[in-house]
């Protein structure tokens, strides 16, 4: 079984509820959660005249590829509702890949370790939270995580 990080958010709707239902359909689709942070209200990044989302980090098991992982978690946005509209706008769900394992590739479809993840703290306080050892290139997530200690990332 491989390892996995996985970031969840959404900024339309009840957001908590839509991840609580991803984080399900995953577990349908074969893909164990055994780790999953608190709720957090984060800012917009990248396209910044929206709403607040809400995101959270969950840790993942799974026999999937990298690329079928992938393709589970579009589809359980589909399954959601979620319609990609605009690059960084608002969203009822998203599910990024953020590490799997050490692998480190880089195609069309996927980049690991995800190519933003080092310069989100939405992504990087909650998963700091539940995997602060977890290496994003070659530094951990917990260091990482530590120049956004004074971002607007609040628990819910």
């Amino acid at each position: 079984m491989a390892k996995a990080a996985l970031s969840l958010g959404g900024n339309i709707g009840d957001v908590r509820k839509t991840i609580a239902e991803a984080l399900r359909l995953l577990e349908a689709a074969g893909v164990k959660v055994i780790a999953r942070s608190s709720d957090y209200r984060t800012r917009p990044w990248g396209k910044t005249d929206q709403p607040d989302f809400t995101n959270v980090s969950a840790v993942v098991e799974t026999t999937l590829t990298p690329l079928l992982l992938l393709a589970t978690c579009l589809d359980v946005e589909r399954q959601l509702g979620r319609v990609r509209h605009e690059r960084w706008g608002p969203r009822l769900i998203d599910i990024d890949l953020i590490a799997y394992d050490d692998v480190h590739m880089e195609t069309p479809e996927l980049t690991l370790p995800h190519r933003h993840a080092h310069e989100r703290g939405f992504v990087l306080i909650p998963l700091a939270e539940i995997a602060p050892d977890l290496l994003i290139g070659d530094r951990t997530v917990a260091d990482l995580a530590a120049r956004f200690a004074d971002d607007s990332i609040h628990k819910l």
